[in-house]
């Protein structure tokens, strides 16, 4: 399997051509899809969500490099779909710095208990996911994002469960994050803070997807994370 994936980096192939630029990859769910756009139109290529914020951001400031920001959240995604479309989204655009945002999809499977929620695969999913990863792009910096979510809306009436399963996705985020050698981008608390100052829903609308002052949060948090690390963008 990894022989054959590195063929498949290697190879010409469908593969995103080199830019000479630094390129960033941002791969999850709808947090990150942000209503994207599916084809060449650069307008409407990074969506609207936290991509878009950090892109303007780091784009305005690093004129001298001009980094490639690539958006590849699909909405509706856990951590198993990312892996299934990995191939074509991730290691055939081989980007220098690979951020991954996931969790909720696979926490709201199974506190709706749906069938593809029966078994909870978060874990051997993602640890599969990053050692395919390391083993394929071994030069690519990682960055893991903490999934999160507020006391509102979707999240209210089952709150308990909600709050229990997502903290143990946080947990196994951070372990993975020491794991694979990655930064780690803490979300949580910093939204909880934030909830104290205004209505979690002026955050989250929903408890889980983030509203324009919201997804400027976690854009500010995860430049001021990253650019402090070693993987910080020139």
């Amino acid at each position: 399997m990894i022989r054959v994936l590195l063929e498949i980096v290697k190879g010409d192939s469908g593969k995103m051509p080199s830019t000479g630029h630094t390129r960033i990859l941002f791969q999850g769910d709808s947090i990150t899809d942000g209503g994207r756009g599916r084809n060449e139109d650069a307008n409407h290529g990074l969506g609207q969500s936290y991509v878009y914020l950090i892109a303007g951001t780091l784009g305005s400031r690093l004129t001298a490099t001009q980094p490639e920001f690539v958006n590849r959240g699909v909405s509706g995604d856990r951590v198993s779909d990312l892996y299934a479309r990995w191939n074509e989204d991730t290691f055939s655009l081989q980007p220098n710095l690979l951020s991954i945002l996931i969790g909720v999809n696979d926490a709201w499977r199974i506190v709706e208990q749906e069938p593809s929620g029966v078994t909870d695969r978060f874990e051997r999913a993602y640890c599969h996911l990053l050692e395919e990863t390391r083993e394929v792009m071994p030069d690519t910096g990682l960055v893991l994002c903490e999934p999160f979510i507020l006391k509102t809306g979707a999240t209210e009436a089952r709150w308990d469960t909600w709050q229990e399963r997502i903290t143990g996705y946080q947990r196994i985020v951070r372990q993975l994050a020491d794991k694979y050698g990655a930064v780690f981008v803490p979300l949580q608390s910093m939204l909880n803070e934030a909830a104290t100052k205004a209505d979690a829903s002026y955050w989250l609308h929903d408890g889980v997807h983030p509203t324009a002052v919201g997804h400027q949060l976690i854009a500010d948090q995860w430049i001021d994370i990253v650019q402090k690390s070693p993987l910080a963008i020139r």
